[in-house]
């Protein structure tokens, strides 16, 4: 199985999304050991946004690397993604990413029946993090993007993994981590 890391949180050490993925990450590998991980921090690392010049394949190494990021996602099984909250929606950088893999031809085409998703038979976990409390509100246009892009791209299995309430300090940001993490726990001890 391949699974592909993604961390997209400015935060660094002190990100509630990285510390949800990576025990995400984690219960994987314990589950199955040969797991092969790719991880990619979209933050550390960030791709430039989308231009003209991106889109014509106008700079060689520009292009290499937006495919690598695609071989990357092609190649996943199970793609973990970490999609803190920034004012409503996720961060700039897994945006760019998001540019990166949904491409007409190769991840969805449109067809006399409208678009057809073409990345299907992954799945995918996002760890998403809130300073506030957004869960099912109109304030949520997280998970509502999130679904709807990897709905298009043909990917159903989208499931989340939410700890909210961050900012309302350090107990209740221990408690909501806990919490988002328990079905994720409960899991690896039935499996084991």
């Amino acid at each position: 199985m391949n699974l592909l890391h993604l961390d997209s949180s400015a935060l660094g050490t002190h990100s509630a999304s990285r510390e949800l993925t990576a025990a995400i990450v984690a219960g994987h590998q314990t589950l199955e050991p040969a797991v092969a991980v790719t991880y990619r921090d979209l933050a550390a690392d960030p791709l430039p946004h989308l231009d003209g010049a991106a889109l014509a394949k106008a700079d060689p190494e520009a292009a290499a690397e937006a495919e690598r990021v695609m071989q990357e996602f092609l190649a996943a099984d199970v793609i973990v993604v970490g999609a803190p909250m920034y004012n409503f929606g996720v961060p700039s950088q897994l945006k760019a990413w998001i540019d990166r893999v949904a491409v007409a031809g190769r991840t969805f085409r449109y067809t006399e029946k409208g678009p057809e998703g073409l990345a299907g038979g992954k799945r995918v976990i996002v760890a998403s993090t809130r300073g506030g409390l957004h869960k099912g509100a109109v304030s949520d246009f997280v998970e509502p993007y999130l679904r709807q892009v990897f709905g298009f791209l043909g990917i159903e299995d989208v499931e989340f993994v939410t700890a909210e309430g961050l900012a309302f300090g350090p107990d209740a940001r221990t408690q909501s981590i806990a919490k988002a993490l328990a079905p994720c726990n409960e899991a690896l001890a039935r499996a084991a």
